[in-house]
Protein backbone atom coordinates (compact mmCIF):
# COMPACT_ATOMS: atom_id res chain seq x y z
CA UNK A 1 0.00 0.00 0.00
CA UNK A 2 1.09 3.57 -0.64
CA UNK A 3 2.17 5.64 2.33
CA UNK A 4 2.23 9.42 2.79
CA UNK A 5 5.56 10.83 1.64
CA UNK A 6 6.88 14.34 2.27
CA UNK A 7 10.08 15.01 0.35
CA UNK A 8 9.95 18.82 0.59
CA UNK A 9 8.21 20.78 3.34
CA UNK A 10 5.37 22.58 1.57
CA UNK A 11 5.20 26.35 1.59
CA UNK A 12 8.87 27.00 2.35
CA UNK A 13 10.97 29.54 0.46
CA UNK A 14 12.27 28.11 -2.77
CA UNK A 15 9.56 25.47 -3.13
CA UNK A 16 7.14 25.27 -6.03
CA UNK A 17 4.28 25.45 -3.57
CA UNK A 18 5.56 28.77 -2.21
CA UNK A 19 5.74 30.15 -5.75
CA UNK A 20 2.18 29.16 -6.61
CA UNK A 21 0.82 30.44 -3.29
CA UNK A 22 2.37 33.84 -4.04
CA UNK A 23 0.97 33.77 -7.56
CA UNK A 24 -2.42 32.87 -6.16
CA UNK A 25 -2.53 35.92 -3.90
CA UNK A 26 -1.50 38.12 -6.83
CA UNK A 27 -4.28 37.00 -9.15
CA UNK A 28 -7.04 35.24 -7.18
CA UNK A 29 -9.56 36.83 -4.82
CA UNK A 30 -9.14 36.31 -1.09
CA UNK A 31 -11.36 33.49 0.16
CA UNK A 32 -10.68 30.91 2.88
CA UNK A 33 -7.09 29.83 2.24
CA UNK A 34 -4.60 29.55 5.11
CA UNK A 35 -1.03 29.53 3.71
CA UNK A 36 0.51 29.05 7.15
CA UNK A 37 -1.31 25.91 8.30
CA UNK A 38 -2.46 24.59 4.92
CA UNK A 39 0.17 25.39 2.25
CA UNK A 40 -1.10 22.54 0.07
CA UNK A 41 -0.88 23.21 -3.68
CA UNK A 42 -2.53 20.21 -5.32
CA UNK A 43 -1.27 19.11 -8.71
CA UNK A 44 -3.13 15.81 -9.09
CA UNK A 45 -4.94 13.06 -7.25
CA UNK A 46 -5.17 9.25 -7.36
CA UNK A 47 -7.87 7.47 -5.39
CA UNK A 48 -7.59 8.73 -1.81
CA UNK A 49 -4.18 10.33 -2.43
CA UNK A 50 -3.22 13.90 -3.30
CA UNK A 51 0.08 14.97 -4.88
CA UNK A 52 1.36 18.52 -4.60
CA UNK A 53 3.57 20.52 -6.96
CA UNK A 54 6.67 19.59 -4.91
CA UNK A 55 6.09 15.86 -5.37
CA UNK A 56 4.71 15.22 -1.86
CA UNK A 57 2.05 12.56 -1.39
CA UNK A 58 -0.81 13.09 1.09
CA UNK A 59 -3.57 10.85 2.34
CA UNK A 60 -6.77 12.83 1.88
CA UNK A 61 -9.15 13.14 4.85
CA UNK A 62 -10.92 16.18 3.35
CA UNK A 63 -12.60 14.97 0.14
CA UNK A 64 -12.41 18.47 -1.30
CA UNK A 65 -14.81 19.67 1.44
CA UNK A 66 -17.12 16.75 0.78
CA UNK A 67 -17.05 17.02 -3.01
CA UNK A 68 -14.70 14.18 -3.97
CA UNK A 69 -16.61 11.37 -2.28
CA UNK A 70 -15.53 9.01 -5.06
CA UNK A 71 -11.87 9.96 -4.86
CA UNK A 72 -9.50 11.40 -7.49
CA UNK A 73 -9.06 12.46 -10.22
CA UNK A 74 -12.54 11.32 -11.28
CA UNK A 75 -14.05 7.89 -10.72
CA UNK A 76 -13.36 5.91 -13.94
CA UNK A 77 -17.05 5.14 -14.50
CA UNK A 78 -18.01 8.79 -14.07
CA UNK A 79 -15.17 9.85 -16.37
CA UNK A 80 -16.32 7.36 -19.04
CA UNK A 81 -19.91 8.64 -18.81
CA UNK A 82 -18.71 12.26 -19.12
CA UNK A 83 -16.54 11.55 -22.16
CA UNK A 84 -19.38 9.73 -23.91
CA UNK A 85 -21.75 12.60 -23.14
CA UNK A 86 -19.28 15.17 -24.48
CA UNK A 87 -19.70 13.55 -27.88
CA UNK A 88 -23.44 14.33 -27.73
CA UNK A 89 -24.22 17.46 -25.70
CA UNK A 90 -22.67 19.37 -22.80
CA UNK A 91 -25.12 22.26 -22.50
CA UNK A 92 -28.35 22.88 -24.33
CA UNK A 93 -30.22 25.72 -22.59
CA UNK A 94 -31.91 23.27 -20.24
CA UNK A 95 -34.34 25.82 -18.78
CA UNK A 96 -35.65 26.91 -22.19
CA UNK A 97 -35.23 23.84 -24.39
CA UNK A 98 -35.89 20.30 -23.19
CA UNK A 99 -33.44 17.41 -22.99
CA UNK A 100 -33.73 13.84 -21.68
CA UNK A 101 -30.64 13.98 -19.44
CA UNK A 102 -32.02 16.47 -16.96
CA UNK A 103 -35.26 14.51 -16.75
CA UNK A 104 -33.39 11.25 -16.13
CA UNK A 105 -31.49 12.77 -13.21
CA UNK A 106 -34.58 14.41 -11.74
CA UNK A 107 -36.45 11.10 -11.92
CA UNK A 108 -33.60 9.31 -10.14
CA UNK A 109 -33.42 11.92 -7.37
CA UNK A 110 -37.17 11.69 -6.85
CA UNK A 111 -36.91 7.90 -6.62
CA UNK A 112 -34.15 7.87 -3.99
CA UNK A 113 -35.43 10.74 -1.85
CA UNK A 114 -37.01 9.55 1.42
CA UNK A 115 -40.80 9.49 1.75
CA UNK A 116 -43.67 8.92 -0.64
CA UNK A 117 -44.22 12.49 -1.79
CA UNK A 118 -44.62 13.22 -5.48
CA UNK A 119 -41.61 15.44 -6.06
CA UNK A 120 -39.92 17.68 -8.59
CA UNK A 121 -36.35 18.96 -8.91
CA UNK A 122 -34.79 22.35 -9.64
CA UNK A 123 -31.17 22.25 -10.83
CA UNK A 124 -28.45 24.82 -10.12
CA UNK A 125 -24.63 24.93 -9.91
CA UNK A 126 -23.90 24.95 -6.18
CA UNK A 127 -25.20 24.47 -2.67
CA UNK A 128 -25.96 28.10 -2.00
CA UNK A 129 -27.99 28.25 -5.24
CA UNK A 130 -29.89 25.12 -4.21
CA UNK A 131 -30.76 26.82 -0.92
CA UNK A 132 -31.73 30.05 -2.65
CA UNK A 133 -34.19 28.03 -4.73
CA UNK A 134 -35.55 26.41 -1.56
CA UNK A 135 -36.12 29.86 -0.07
CA UNK A 136 -38.09 30.99 -3.11
CA UNK A 137 -40.03 27.74 -3.39
CA UNK A 138 -41.03 27.91 0.28
CA UNK A 139 -42.02 31.56 0.26
CA UNK A 140 -44.12 31.53 -2.91
CA UNK A 141 -45.75 28.17 -2.15
CA UNK A 142 -46.88 29.15 1.36
CA UNK A 143 -47.30 32.92 0.91
CA UNK A 144 -45.49 33.25 4.25
CA UNK A 145 -42.73 35.72 5.06
CA UNK A 146 -40.41 34.23 7.70
CA UNK A 147 -37.83 31.47 8.08
CA UNK A 148 -36.18 29.75 11.03
CA UNK A 149 -32.60 28.48 10.96
CA UNK A 150 -30.17 27.25 13.60
CA UNK A 151 -27.11 28.70 15.27
CA UNK A 152 -24.10 26.85 13.93
CA UNK A 153 -25.78 26.25 10.59
CA UNK A 154 -24.14 27.00 7.25
CA UNK A 155 -26.32 27.32 4.15
CA UNK A 156 -24.21 29.47 1.83
CA UNK A 157 -22.75 32.92 1.28
CA UNK A 158 -25.13 34.53 -1.23
CA UNK A 159 -27.48 37.18 0.12
CA UNK A 160 -30.46 34.91 0.74
CA UNK A 161 -28.66 31.87 2.10
CA UNK A 162 -26.30 34.13 4.08
CA UNK A 163 -29.36 35.25 6.02
CA UNK A 164 -29.79 31.61 7.09
CA UNK A 165 -26.12 31.01 7.89
CA UNK A 166 -25.02 31.48 11.50
CA UNK A 167 -21.77 29.60 12.01
CA UNK A 168 -19.15 32.40 11.98
CA UNK A 169 -19.49 36.21 12.10
CA UNK A 170 -16.95 36.61 9.28
CA UNK A 171 -19.51 35.24 6.84
CA UNK A 172 -21.64 38.36 7.36
CA UNK A 173 -19.01 40.97 8.11
CA UNK A 174 -19.61 44.16 6.05
CA UNK A 175 -22.44 42.55 4.04
CA UNK A 176 -25.56 43.81 5.80
CA UNK A 177 -28.35 44.00 4.76
CA UNK A 178 -28.70 40.35 3.88
CA UNK A 179 -32.12 38.76 3.39
CA UNK A 180 -34.41 39.77 6.26
CA UNK A 181 -36.99 37.58 7.95
CA UNK A 182 -34.77 34.84 9.42
CA UNK A 183 -34.93 33.94 13.12
CA UNK A 184 -32.18 31.77 14.57
CA UNK A 185 -32.64 29.27 17.37
CA UNK A 186 -30.23 26.97 19.25
CA UNK A 187 -29.33 23.70 17.56
CA UNK A 188 -29.50 20.62 19.82
CA UNK A 189 -25.73 20.30 20.10
CA UNK A 190 -25.18 17.56 22.69
CA UNK A 191 -21.75 18.92 23.65
CA UNK A 192 -22.36 22.69 23.58
CA UNK A 193 -25.76 24.27 24.12
CA UNK A 194 -27.11 27.32 26.01
CA UNK A 195 -28.59 25.17 28.78
CA UNK A 196 -25.34 23.28 29.51
CA UNK A 197 -27.18 19.99 29.16
CA UNK A 198 -25.15 16.87 28.46
CA UNK A 199 -27.10 15.86 25.39
CA UNK A 200 -25.43 12.47 25.20
CA UNK A 201 -26.79 11.54 28.64
CA UNK A 202 -30.01 13.56 28.40
CA UNK A 203 -31.01 13.68 24.72
CA UNK A 204 -34.73 14.02 25.41
CA UNK A 205 -34.19 16.94 27.75
CA UNK A 206 -32.05 18.71 25.14
CA UNK A 207 -34.59 18.15 22.37
CA UNK A 208 -37.40 19.43 24.60
CA UNK A 209 -35.48 22.60 25.44
CA UNK A 210 -34.96 23.44 21.76
CA UNK A 211 -38.60 22.84 20.91
CA UNK A 212 -39.73 24.85 23.95
CA UNK A 213 -37.51 27.72 22.82
CA UNK A 214 -39.17 27.71 19.40
CA UNK A 215 -42.67 27.57 20.82
CA UNK A 216 -42.35 29.82 23.88
CA UNK A 217 -39.91 32.44 22.65
CA UNK A 218 -40.13 32.51 18.86
CA UNK A 219 -43.80 31.69 18.24
CA UNK A 220 -45.21 33.20 21.41
CA UNK A 221 -43.15 36.39 21.59
CA UNK A 222 -41.59 37.15 18.22
CA UNK A 223 -43.32 35.91 15.06
CA UNK A 224 -46.63 34.11 14.53
CA UNK A 225 -46.11 30.51 13.42
CA UNK A 226 -48.66 30.91 10.62
CA UNK A 227 -46.28 33.37 8.97
CA UNK A 228 -43.28 31.02 9.00
CA UNK A 229 -42.68 29.43 5.62
CA UNK A 230 -39.95 26.93 6.48
CA UNK A 231 -37.26 25.78 8.87
CA UNK A 232 -33.83 25.19 7.33
CA UNK A 233 -31.60 22.63 9.05
CA UNK A 234 -28.56 20.53 8.32
CA UNK A 235 -29.26 17.00 9.59
CA UNK A 236 -25.63 17.06 10.75
CA UNK A 237 -24.07 20.51 10.95
CA UNK A 238 -20.99 20.71 8.74
CA UNK A 239 -19.16 24.03 8.83
CA UNK A 240 -20.51 24.51 12.36
CA UNK A 241 -18.41 21.61 13.67
CA UNK A 242 -19.83 18.29 12.41
CA UNK A 243 -22.46 18.31 15.13
CA UNK A 244 -24.78 15.30 15.37
CA UNK A 245 -28.10 16.03 17.13
CA UNK A 246 -30.01 13.50 19.25
CA UNK A 247 -31.67 10.89 17.05
CA UNK A 248 -35.20 11.91 18.05
CA UNK A 249 -34.74 15.61 17.31
CA UNK A 250 -35.96 15.86 13.74
CA UNK A 251 -38.94 13.60 14.31
CA UNK A 252 -40.09 15.80 17.20
CA UNK A 253 -39.31 18.99 15.29
CA UNK A 254 -41.35 17.75 12.34
CA UNK A 255 -44.37 17.18 14.60
CA UNK A 256 -44.17 20.81 15.73
CA UNK A 257 -43.79 22.09 12.16
CA UNK A 258 -46.66 19.99 10.86
CA UNK A 259 -48.87 21.41 13.60
CA UNK A 260 -48.33 24.88 12.15
CA UNK A 261 -48.08 24.03 8.45
CA UNK A 262 -44.36 24.90 8.31
CA UNK A 263 -42.06 23.21 5.77
CA UNK A 264 -38.84 21.44 6.71
CA UNK A 265 -35.84 21.99 4.43
CA UNK A 266 -33.03 19.47 4.92
CA UNK A 267 -29.74 20.96 3.72
CA UNK A 268 -27.82 17.88 2.54
CA UNK A 269 -25.21 19.82 0.60
CA UNK A 270 -22.32 18.46 2.69
CA UNK A 271 -23.82 15.26 4.13
CA UNK A 272 -25.77 13.94 1.16
CA UNK A 273 -24.60 11.36 -1.38
CA UNK A 274 -23.55 8.63 1.03
CA UNK A 275 -21.30 10.53 3.42
CA UNK A 276 -23.11 9.14 6.49
CA UNK A 277 -23.70 5.62 5.19
CA UNK A 278 -27.17 6.52 3.91
CA UNK A 279 -27.83 8.37 0.68
CA UNK A 280 -29.25 11.24 2.75
CA UNK A 281 -28.26 12.03 6.33
CA UNK A 282 -31.87 12.84 7.28
CA UNK A 283 -32.65 9.12 6.84
CA UNK A 284 -30.82 8.44 10.12
CA UNK A 285 -33.48 10.48 11.89
CA UNK A 286 -36.60 8.79 10.45
CA UNK A 287 -37.90 12.10 9.16
CA UNK A 288 -39.18 13.09 5.72
CA UNK A 289 -38.61 16.77 4.81
CA UNK A 290 -40.66 18.56 2.19
CA UNK A 291 -37.50 19.95 0.56
CA UNK A 292 -33.95 18.57 0.26
CA UNK A 293 -31.01 20.56 -1.09
CA UNK A 294 -27.94 18.90 -2.63
CA UNK A 295 -24.65 19.87 -4.30
CA UNK A 296 -20.95 19.10 -3.61
CA UNK A 297 -20.62 15.32 -4.15
CA UNK A 298 -23.63 14.99 -6.45
CA UNK A 299 -21.58 14.76 -9.64
CA UNK A 300 -18.61 12.85 -8.26
CA UNK A 301 -16.43 15.94 -8.01
CA UNK A 302 -16.37 16.39 -11.78
CA UNK A 303 -18.95 19.03 -12.71
CA UNK A 304 -20.47 21.79 -10.53
CA UNK A 305 -24.10 20.99 -9.76
CA UNK A 306 -26.78 21.78 -7.20
CA UNK A 307 -30.29 20.38 -6.82
CA UNK A 308 -33.42 21.26 -4.87
CA UNK A 309 -35.75 18.28 -4.49
CA UNK A 310 -39.23 19.29 -3.32
CA UNK A 311 -42.85 18.22 -3.00
CA UNK A 312 -44.49 18.69 -6.37
CA UNK A 313 -47.36 20.75 -4.97
CA UNK A 314 -44.83 23.41 -3.90
CA UNK A 315 -43.78 24.05 -7.51
CA UNK A 316 -43.48 27.62 -8.78
CA UNK A 317 -46.83 29.16 -9.56
CA UNK A 318 -45.81 30.68 -12.90
CA UNK A 319 -43.19 30.36 -15.63
CA UNK A 320 -40.16 32.56 -15.09
CA UNK A 321 -40.43 32.95 -11.30
CA UNK A 322 -37.07 31.17 -11.03
CA UNK A 323 -34.56 29.80 -13.48
CA UNK A 324 -30.86 29.11 -14.04
CA UNK A 325 -28.84 29.26 -17.23
CA UNK A 326 -26.28 26.53 -16.64
CA UNK A 327 -27.83 24.52 -13.83
CA UNK A 328 -28.56 20.89 -14.57
CA UNK A 329 -26.72 20.96 -17.89
CA UNK A 330 -26.58 17.69 -19.78
CA UNK A 331 -22.98 16.94 -18.81
CA UNK A 332 -23.58 17.47 -15.09
CA UNK A 333 -26.77 15.42 -15.24
CA UNK A 334 -25.04 12.39 -16.73
CA UNK A 335 -22.15 12.68 -14.26
CA UNK A 336 -24.62 12.83 -11.36
CA UNK A 337 -26.60 9.83 -12.60
CA UNK A 338 -23.48 7.69 -12.70
CA UNK A 339 -22.32 9.05 -9.33
CA UNK A 340 -25.59 8.06 -7.64
CA UNK A 341 -25.32 4.58 -9.14
CA UNK A 342 -21.82 4.15 -7.70
CA UNK A 343 -22.64 5.65 -4.29
CA UNK A 344 -25.54 3.21 -3.88
CA UNK A 345 -23.04 0.34 -4.06
CA UNK A 346 -20.69 2.02 -1.53
CA UNK A 347 -23.21 2.52 1.30
CA UNK A 348 -22.50 -0.84 3.04
CA UNK A 349 -18.78 -0.09 2.91
CA UNK A 350 -19.27 3.33 4.51
CA UNK A 351 -21.35 1.75 7.27
CA UNK A 352 -18.58 -0.77 7.93
CA UNK A 353 -15.89 1.93 7.98
CA UNK A 354 -17.85 3.85 10.62
CA UNK A 355 -16.84 1.31 13.25
CA UNK A 356 -13.14 1.85 12.59
CA UNK A 357 -13.37 5.62 12.94
CA UNK A 358 -15.66 5.45 15.94
CA UNK A 359 -13.40 3.06 17.85
CA UNK A 360 -10.13 4.85 17.16
CA UNK A 361 -11.45 8.37 17.70
CA UNK A 362 -13.17 7.44 20.97
CA UNK A 363 -9.80 6.13 22.15
CA UNK A 364 -8.26 9.53 21.42
CA UNK A 365 -10.98 11.22 23.44
CA UNK A 366 -10.13 9.08 26.45
CA UNK A 367 -6.39 9.40 25.96
CA UNK A 368 -5.76 13.10 25.33
CA UNK A 369 -6.90 16.00 27.55
CA UNK A 370 -7.23 18.36 24.57
CA UNK A 371 -9.82 16.17 22.83
CA UNK A 372 -13.12 17.38 24.24
CA UNK A 373 -15.63 15.67 21.98
CA UNK A 374 -15.86 13.12 19.19
CA UNK A 375 -19.01 12.77 17.11
CA UNK A 376 -19.97 11.33 13.77
CA UNK A 377 -21.82 8.88 11.56
CA UNK A 378 -20.49 6.88 8.62
CA UNK A 379 -17.47 8.73 7.24
CA UNK A 380 -18.44 12.13 8.67
CA UNK A 381 -16.52 12.72 11.90
CA UNK A 382 -15.77 15.78 13.97
CA UNK A 383 -13.16 16.04 16.73
CA UNK A 384 -13.36 19.11 18.96
CA UNK A 385 -10.35 20.47 20.82
CA UNK A 386 -10.54 22.18 24.21
CA UNK A 387 -8.20 23.80 26.72
CA UNK A 388 -9.85 21.99 29.59
CA UNK A 389 -12.37 19.16 29.48
CA UNK A 390 -14.24 20.40 32.54
CA UNK A 391 -14.79 23.94 31.23
CA UNK A 392 -15.01 22.92 27.54
CA UNK A 393 -13.21 26.14 26.61
CA UNK A 394 -12.47 25.90 22.87
CA UNK A 395 -8.86 25.57 21.78
CA UNK A 396 -8.53 26.77 18.17
CA UNK A 397 -4.77 27.08 18.65
CA UNK A 398 -4.34 23.36 19.32
CA UNK A 399 -6.76 22.54 16.51
CA UNK A 400 -4.73 24.62 14.07
CA UNK A 401 -1.47 23.02 15.21
CA UNK A 402 -2.94 19.57 14.62
CA UNK A 403 -4.02 20.53 11.08
CA UNK A 404 -0.58 21.98 10.30
CA UNK A 405 1.40 19.08 11.78
CA UNK A 406 -0.77 16.50 10.06
CA UNK A 407 -0.19 18.11 6.67
CA UNK A 408 3.56 18.02 7.17
CA UNK A 409 3.25 14.32 8.01
CA UNK A 410 1.24 13.67 4.85
CA UNK A 411 -2.37 13.84 6.04
CA UNK A 412 -4.72 16.46 4.58
CA UNK A 413 -7.35 17.69 7.06
CA UNK A 414 -9.79 20.60 7.22
CA UNK A 415 -10.98 22.59 10.25
CA UNK A 416 -14.61 23.33 11.06
CA UNK A 417 -16.47 25.13 13.83
CA UNK A 418 -14.53 27.16 16.36
CA UNK A 419 -12.08 24.44 17.39
CA UNK A 420 -12.94 21.22 15.56
CA UNK A 421 -11.47 19.16 12.73
CA UNK A 422 -13.58 17.22 10.25
CA UNK A 423 -12.39 13.79 9.16
CA UNK A 424 -14.12 13.09 5.85
CA UNK A 425 -12.07 10.81 3.58
CA UNK A 426 -13.38 9.71 0.19
CA UNK A 427 -15.95 6.93 0.55
CA UNK A 428 -13.67 4.56 -1.36
CA UNK A 429 -11.03 4.55 1.42
CA UNK A 430 -10.09 1.08 2.67
CA UNK A 431 -9.36 -0.04 6.23
CA UNK A 432 -5.59 0.01 5.87
CA UNK A 433 -5.60 3.55 4.49
CA UNK A 434 -7.97 4.69 7.21
CA UNK A 435 -5.72 3.31 9.95
CA UNK A 436 -2.68 5.03 8.44
CA UNK A 437 -4.50 8.35 8.50
CA UNK A 438 -5.81 7.87 12.02
CA UNK A 439 -2.30 7.03 13.24
CA UNK A 440 -0.94 10.28 11.76
CA UNK A 441 -3.87 12.15 13.28
CA UNK A 442 -3.01 10.80 16.74
CA UNK A 443 0.67 11.65 16.32
CA UNK A 444 -0.28 15.19 15.35
CA UNK A 445 -2.46 15.57 18.45
CA UNK A 446 0.27 14.24 20.72
CA UNK A 447 2.76 16.79 19.35
CA UNK A 448 0.39 19.78 19.57
CA UNK A 449 0.04 20.47 23.29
Amino acid sequence: MKKPEIVVEPGKEGTKSKYWIEQHYTYVATTTHDPEDLPLVIERGEGVWLYDVDGNRYLDFSSGIGVNNLGYPTHPEVRKAIIEQLEKLAHGAGTDYFNPYQVMLAKKLVEIAPGNYRRKVFFANSGTEANEAALKISRQATSRKFFIAFYGGFHGRTMGSMGLTASKPIHKKLFFPWMPGVVHVPYPNPYRNPWHINGYDQPVELVNRVLEFIEEYVFDKLIPPDEVAAVFAEPIQGEGGYVVPPREFFKELKKLLDKHGILLVADEVQMGMGRTGRMFAIEHFNTVPEIITLAKALSGGAIPIGATVFKADLDFKAHGMHSNTYGGNALASIAALKTIEIVETLLPHVQAMENIFKERLEELKEKYPVVGDVRGIGLAWGVEFVKDKSTKQPSPDVRNKVVAKALRKGLALLPCGKSAIRLIPPLIINEEEALVGLKIFEESIRESF
